[in-house]
């Protein structure tokens, strides 16, 4: 294979925390603890004040408006009216530090960034998203962002020790009301402030559904009919023992729309929406039963049924499983479409396969071997022998593949588009 590898790395940083409300148990505790901290003499609040202040205040954006909005979560268990100083000192008592990336940052995708002005000839601006995995395995996505030179050169814009989440707008649900309370609050708007940089900028879990983590974001540049674009992002909520798929919608990574999938057809991990409608419906690559690939189209983006098997295991390295690394590529010669696949030992490699551009039910080409495979660098990590991406991205005719390490960390590959469709059979 004549894939190239980069040697810059994006590893997890503990130092990065959100700031979060905090629920040291039931009602009957909580009062306790208010009534605890309403009885401290005005000064003792102003000097225990200070303390918290000089400990955390560099560490968050916005840090007083976050402790008072978590004291409004509790303001109704307040008997009484207290001074500002006593408002923020029981924001920092239902307050808490969450490291999220404290274990890992990994399953990377990529597109092409909505500004690429003030650029060199040749340079392109690009958004990564990744999972990024903290305490209790909870799964939450970061944005990095940079430029890859047209020598194919990575460099990260700078990421900032600060970590912030947005803010919920409101509930938009796009599914009939017969269904489950926690599906309708899985349908939700939520905005940024646009004064953080947009690597500070984190999507932490918001419904039920999401509780346990939002995983495996597969971004996508996707094409309207009238020629403008828009972001979307498929992704799998889950709330620790159910899977749920879930879309993303943004079109300046502020503002996002976060909608539920439904239908027979949106009921496993791994859904990719391909960049642009054909034949005027919606296409999506997905994984139905946990072994094979399948597709479907639709004509609503958020309703899908009857997929139909793509591909099957056939190689060795394929034999336990098949599933796509996120939406498919469309080059001249067909809809390119990264693979991963799992062989003996529980090994993750990425291959590809090629469909026709017209009718992408039908598979023109594909990769005898592995496209990538884990060497020892790379096969040790929180899941060993893994590689895996969630999206990639064409560039300069060369295929440019963000990937993760063994669950663990994430670095990038590229290979000239012409050498891998020459290796098509």
């Amino acid at each position: 294979m004549k894939l190239k590898k980069i040697g810059i790395k994006l590893t997890a940083d503990p130092k990065r925390v959100l700031l979060l409300p905090f629920s040291p148990g039931n009602e009957q505790r909580i009062r306790k603890i208010v009534n605890r901290i309403i009885k401290l003499t005005d000064d003792k609040a102003v000097l225990l004040l200070e303390e918290i202040n000089n400990k955390f205040r560099q560490r968050h954006l916005g840090f007083e408006n976050r402790l008072i909005d978590n004291y409004t979560l509790v303001e109704k268990y307040v008997s009484q009216p207290v001074s500002r100083t006593k408002q923020l000192l029981l924001g920092t008592y239902f307050s808490k530090e969450y490291s999220i990336c404290s274990a890992s940052l990994f399953n990377p995708s990529i597109v092409s960034h909505p500004d690429q002005t003030r650029l060199k000839h040749g340079n392109l601006r690009f958004i990564l998203s990744l999972r990024a995995v903290g305490e209790g395995h909870i799964s939450s996505v970061e944005f990095v962002s940079g430029i890859i030179t047209e020598s194919l050169h990575i460099k990260f814009d700078e990421i900032p020790i600060y970590a912030t989440p947005p803010s919920k707008r409101d509930t938009r649900p796009f599914i009939p009301h017969e269904v489950a309370d926690d599906i309708l609050d899985s349908n939700y708007d939520i905005e940024f402030s646009g004064c953080e940089k947009l690597s500070e900028r984190v999507i932490f879990p918001f419904s039920k559904t999401e509780s346990n983590g939002i995983e495996d974001v597969r971004l996508v540049r996707f094409l309207n009919d009238d020629g403008s674009y828009v972001y979307y992002g498929t992704f799998t909520a889950y709330d620790g023992h159910h899977i749920l798929s879930e879309l993303l919608e943004t079109k300046d990574f502020k503002k996002f729309k976060i909608r539920t999938l439904t239908g027979n057809g949106a009921k496993d991990k791994g859904m990719a929406l391909f960049p642009e409608k054909i034949d005027g419906k919606y296409w999506m690559i997905s994984r139905q039963d946990g072994e094979n690939i399948f597709i479907m189209n639709s004509g609503n983006i958020y309703e899908w049924n009857n997929p139909v098997i793509l591909r099957e295991p056939e190689y060795d390295w394929e034999f336990v499983q098949l599933g796509n690394c996120g939406s498919p590529v469309k080059t001249p010669e067909g809809w390119l479409v990264l693979t991963h696949s799992v062989g003996a030992m529980r090994t993750y490699v990425i291959s590809a396969i090629l469909l026709d551009i017209k009718n992408p039910h039908k598979i023109i080409g594909h990769l005898r071997e592995p496209l990538l495979v884990p060497d020892e660098e790379e096969r040790d990590g929180y899941v060993p022998n893994v590689v895996y991406t969630c999206g990639s991205m064409l560039y300069n005719k060369n295929l440019i593949i963000p990937y993760a390490m063994s669950d663990s960390a994430s670095r990038f590959a590229y290979i000239s588009l012409n050498d891998l469709l020459n290796m098509m059979q």
